[in-house]
């Protein structure tokens, strides 16, 4: 297909997949696996999705990477030695480029390529995509691998064109990197990227203002390699810690917790905390009792309990009180993970700025001024603002259903779906990991897993039972988004103003997005919904003497 052409013939497929990260890999792999001709469409020239882009300094995974990585070959799990306990973003994306070479995936990738459009004719039941380079796409099914955090955005501040500094996004950094040594930096952001850029650009700044609005609960990742041992016993225990995995709340092998906070003394409490707080596992701490994601005065021990490592780490006590998380529970806000922080706060050349107190007015030709009149004079700008989450890389496209119905339009109150995987009035359209969906409460790899085996098999059935088109109904989806609801309601997530909510996105509908009820619970409920011929979707059949699919006539492979 050339990039020349403005109007070339659509490329007729199966299915087309769109983004070639962890999520698009496996889900071309499966398909191909299963004789579908299949193809993705990737904006990056290269693989590897968030940690294609997110190349900024100190960018690295919060789940231990020997769990942080794919369960479904033994092969590709036996070859591959991870070399620290938190991977950093080049050893993630070195695997994920390893896993499009070992599984020959590259051949069905188009590199370069920018979703801009995909309308469902009901004519033929079927897709027609564009994309930014005037190629089409004409497929029977289409299955969007965006990403949960993919969609990334600026917040809109006067005078940004006036700055004449370098402006920087930690979800679009550049390639070849950047120097900037003996610079003023701003950085705008104390979420997980914010926790852990700011390190790293205070060790080659000559000066860093760090901007806060709303700060964090940050453990330290104590990240280190790993033994020889360590790596040993990840391979051996590989297939049990899985399928522990698989069989879990939140996609790892953590033990259950066996009682909850209020039930032991401060001393047996205070002890469990130091434990995971050693060990850097934010999740795991989530976890340490039964009643922490529930109970607000459960919570507040925990909550109090990291307050308290502030004090004792921040020199300075108003920097300490800054610092200091207030107003929401532990865990209602994405828990950070990151090295030297707020440790970095005690060197001279650190500042930290609370726009909480002091809100930003305006970036000048030469800085940043806040409403006090403070003048904050930079030579260069990083915005760690995180992304217009879970539903962002979306509703950005013109996506479009039966009637012409936009999804945009259809979410304007909230990501109204099924299962997370499928949004009534858009036949064939599956999405990974969506929002009512376990996703970001989860090692999103084993959610991802989960939901492609899932839509795999679901195209599997539609094609070997002749089915033309697979929508979910108005009242399932109904059913689902108000048990999604009521689940996060039964918890202290809502209480937290957090981009789970969409709070970070002016105009966004405050809706709590992912399913909070854990992996293990909810994949039973996928399967079971499978079993059952997949009630709760309307399925039409192809009419008699229509033409098949490509698929049909090829075997698996």
């Amino acid at each position: 297909m050339s990039h020349q052409d403005q109007h070339p013939a659509p490329n007729k497929l199966d299915v087309v997949v769109v983004g070639a990260g962890f999520a698009g890999l496996y889900q071309l792999h499966r398909l191909r696996g299963q004789g579908f001709d299949v193809r993705i469409i990737e904006a990056g020239d290269g693989v590897g999705g968030t940690w294609y882009w997110n190349r900024y300094p100190g960018a690295r995974c919060d789940v231990r990477s020997v769990d942080y990585s794919y369960s479904f070959s033994p092969e590709l799990e036996a070859e591959w030695e991870w070399s620290e306990k938190y991977a950093a973003q080049p050893e993630i994306l070195r695997y994920l480029e390893h896993v499009a070479d070992r599984f020959d995936l590259r051949r069905d990738i188009d590199l370069g390529i920018r979703l801009t459009a995909a309308t469902f004719d009901e004519t033929s039941g079927r897709w027609m995509i564009e994309t930014d380079q005037g190629g089409r796409y004409d497929a029977q099914f289409l299955i969007m691998a965006t990403g949960n955090l993919s969609s990334s955005r600026i917040p809109d501040i006067p005078g940004l064109d006036d700055f004449h500094g370098a402006r920087l996004h930690t979800a679009q950094w550049p390639k070849e990197g950047i120097d900037l040594t003996g610079r003023r930096v701003g950085v705008i952001g104390t979420g997980s990227s914010g926790v852990q850029v700011i390190p790293e650009l205070a060790a080659q700044a000559d000066h860093v203002t760090v901007f806060q609005r709303t700060p964090a609960f940050a453990l330290p990742a104590n990240n280190r390699p790993l033994t020889g041992e360590e790596k040993r016993q990840a391979h051996e225990r590989a297939e049990w810690r899985r399928n522990a995995a698989r069989n879990s709340s939140f996609g790892i092998d953590l033990p259950a917790p066996q009682y909850k906070a209020l039930e032991v003394d401060d001393a047996e409490r205070r002890a469990t905390y130091e434990s995971y707080w050693d060990d850097g596992a934010a999740t795991a701490l989530m976890l340490s009792y039964r009643d922490l994601l529930y109970d607000r005065e459960a919570n507040e021990t925990v909550a109090e309990f990291l307050r308290d490592k502030i004090k004792t780490i921040v020199d300075d006590p108003e920097t300490a009180r800054a610092l200091t998380p207030h107003g929401f529970p532990f865990g209602a806000k994405r828990a950070c993970v990151g090295t030297n922080y707020p440790a970095i706060y005690n060197e001279p050349h650190v500042d930290l700025v609370d726009v909480g107190a002091d809100p930003i007015d305006r970036f000048t030709a030469t800085g940043l001024r806040t409403e006090s009149g403070t003048e904050h004079p930079l030579d260069a700008i990083v915005f760690a603002t995180g992304f217009d989450a879970m539903t962002g890389a979306l509703t950005s496209v013109d996506i479009r259903g039966r009637e012409g119905v936009l999804l945009r339009d259809k979410w304007s109150v909230g990501p109204h779906n099924f299962l997370g995987v499928s949004t009534s009035g858009f036949p064939n359209m599956f999405i990974v990991t969506g929002p009512g969906s376990p996703s970001v409460l989860s090692n999103v790899v084993v959610s991802i897993e989960q939901h492609v085996d899932w839509i795999t098999r679901c195209l599997t059935f539609l094609r070997d039972h002749r089915i033309a088109t697979i929508d979910a109904s108005a009242g399932s989806e109904a059913d689902w988004v108000r048990q999604v609801n009521e689940a996060a309601a039964r918890t202290l997530y809502p209480e937290g103003n957090s981009w789970y909510l969409g709070a970070n996105v002016p105009g966004k509908p405050r809706v709590f997005m992912p399913y909070v009820r854990g992996l293990n619970h909810y994949s039973r409920i996928c399967d079971e919904i499978a079993e059952r011929g997949y009630d709760g979707f309307v399925l039409a059949p192809r009419p008699e003497g229509a033409a098949s699919t490509k698929a049909s006539s090829k075997k698996p492979a």
